[in-house]
């Protein structure tokens, strides 16, 4: 059993992640500005997760609550997303750069007791898609076109130093549309509407119909930073990589909510354009650490879907 401290803990991700550490055996503790539970509660797991109030902008509070509480790894997922990096500039690059420093650097000082660091980098760091032809690698350019990709692309630089100049061991990783029950927040959150609408018997128009879409399934994603945390330094062959779920365009997901629920009422055009439609080749993570995605389009859907039809009281498909 280690102990997992989770920044950014009782947000989306970090919830699932806390759930994920706990079905594995190991200690949790959720560490957040916001001490809100209800995702955690909604998890069934509140109750077996430690909560502490910090900030990872405050290097003394931090350090004080990785010491007290006797954590041995850390997950650092806090961070300002693309929308409210985009409104508060000044405070993202001290939340998302300054924050990471926070962790990187504690691990430096308590290095007798912090094993590893695994940090949530983005496929934000990658240019436009118009940048790449097919699948895109680890090596491939990056060049952010958003201030929350630049404090992503920045915060690789630092960890690369961390480690090569402190022995920091870390793992960074770059997931993409993250999607499930309860999140509420980000760039993607709007594609949440084209599963939750039909899964309430309710309407719902979407569009960029033929834009392909990296749907990464939340459980996914903390199985990925689970295999981050605790696969030994020996069997990494980087420090940063990509993860990814199934690859399907918007016309696909609805599709495939269609077959799950075939009264559903979707209505998809070609309009607009995404700024995030990168393929991300996960070679790497998939055979240094055994990654694989469990849940495929039809499988993260149905899951989703069945979830919000038990708490609204419908029958589940």
């Amino acid at each position: 059993m280690v102990s997992v401290l989770i920044t950014g803990g009782t947000g989306f991700i970090g919830s699932y992640v806390a759930q994920e550490f706990l079905q594995a055996g190991h200690e949790v503790i959720a560490y957040d500005t916001s001490t809100d539970t209800h995702i955690l509660q909604q998890l069934g797991v509140a109750d077996r997760v430690s909560v502490r109030r910090g900030d990872v902008t405050d290097p003394t509070d931090f350090m004080d609550a990785v010491c007290e509480t006797g954590a041995t790894h850390v997950v650092h997922l806090a961070a300002l997303l693309t929308g409210s990096a985009r409104e508060h500039p000044r405070v993202a690059q001290e939340v998302n750069i300054g924050g990471t420093n926070t962790v990187f650097e504690s691990a430096r000082i308590l290095d007798d007791q912090i094993e590893r660091v695994a940090w949530a980098s983005s496929a934000a760091v990658f240019a436009p898609p118009e940048n790449y032809d097919g699948w895109v690698t680890e090596d491939d350019l990056v060049y952010p076109d958003t201030l929350y990709g630049a404090t992503k692309e920045y915060n690789e630089h630092q960890a690369r130093v961390y480690a090569e100049e402190y022995g920091v061991s870390h793992v960074g990783l770059r997931p993409t549309v993250a999607y499930g029950p309860y999140r509420e927040t980000g760039g993607s959150a709007f594609l949440a509407n084209l599963i939750e609408k039909p899964a309430l018997g309710e309407p719902f128009s979407v569009e960029y119909g033929d834009q392909v879409i990296d749907w990464q399934y939340v459980k996914d994603i903390a199985q990925a930073f689970r295999l981050a945390t605790l696969t030994d330094d020996a069997q990494l062959s980087r420090r940063v990589y990509n993860v990814r779920g199934e690859c399907a365009t918007i016309r696909e997901a609805a599709k495939t909510v269609e077959t799950i629920l075939p009264d559903a009422d979707l209505t998809v055009s070609d309009d607009g354009k995404l700024p995030w439609t990168q393929q991300l080749d996960m070679s790497p993570i998939e055979s240094d650490m055994g990654y694989e995605v469990a849940y495929d389009l039809e499988r993260g859907f149905r899951e989703y879907i069945n979830v919000l039809r038990e708490e609204h009281g419908l029958k589940t498909v």
